[in-house]
């Protein structure tokens, strides 16, 4: 089994899924007592968060990358950054360590092309509802994400920062975004990615008018998928 390095605690809420998500994935792959070989460095959110609402992102590419380069002296053979708005630094960060890193707008579009999702609404923060770092790689997979009307990007963006993140659900809220989601339906959306890590904690994938694809527990997935690779394919060959 890889060793897989989690740069976290952004928030540690989600974080704690990850862990909780990853191991459930290697539990039932292998069976029996197992369970996932990790090592994390669990970032202080205050000062990270403070850095991205800034607009210092060279400042939080080098926390970033001071983390995964720790990781790696640890062992592990991958990396991932539990947090969707995180991998606006990733392109910074990636090449500068010896081991792959994996993005978690490459394993939402896996799953979405799968389901043959195309027209889907991405919401988080607003840096990740605007901006490219995870838009790009499902648009370069030929998925379309649908404009968000400016009053919903502004309230989401500070659902997650305000309450989220500080490991607060508030009814309000979830009532909120069901209601945005609702909205959503009628712009015949085909599916609803969650682009936030915590914002799972608000919404109920099951219970929704549109499909909803939760980016946390699918990029733990695809975490299992490449811990066990080298371990399944050699069953395999035997």
């Amino acid at each position: 089994m890889r060793k897989l390095g989690i740069i976290g605690g952004t928030s540690w809420s989600s974080t704690a899924l990850y862990y909780e998500h990853i191991n459930r994935g290697i539990a039932q792959r292998l069976g029996g007592l197992h369970s996932a070989r990790l090592v994390i460095e669990s970032l202080d959110l205050a000062p990270f968060a403070e850095m991205e609402l800034s607009g210092d992102w060279n400042g939080v590419a080098d926390v970033t990358l001071e983390a995964a380069k720790r990781l790696e002296g640890a062992g592990a053979e991958g990396l991932i950054i539990t947090s969707n708005t995180g991998h606006k630094v990733y392109d910074a960060v990636a090449p500068k360590v010896g081991v792959p890193m994996l993005h978690i707008g490459d394993a939402a579009a896996d799953r979405l092309l799968a389901d043959g999702r195309k027209r889907v609404a991405l919401l988080g923060t607003r840096f990740t509802m605007l901006e490219p770092h995870v838009r790009s790689r499902l648009e370069g997979r030929g998925i379309r994400p649908v404009p968000i009307e400016q009053a919903w990007i502004e309230e989401v963006d500070r659902i997650i920062f305000e309450e989220l993140a500080a490991g607060r659900v508030v009814r309000n809220s979830q009532r909120k975004l069901k209601t945005l989601i609702t909205e959503l339906a009628k712009e015949r959306v085909e599916a609803v990615v969650l682009g936030c890590t915590e914002l799972v904690l608000a919404v109920d994938v099951r219970a929704n008018v549109l499909p909803v694809y939760d980016t946390t527990e699918i990029h733990a997935r695809a975490c299992v998928d490449w811990m066990l690779a080298d371990e399944e394919q050699a069953r395999a060959a035997a």
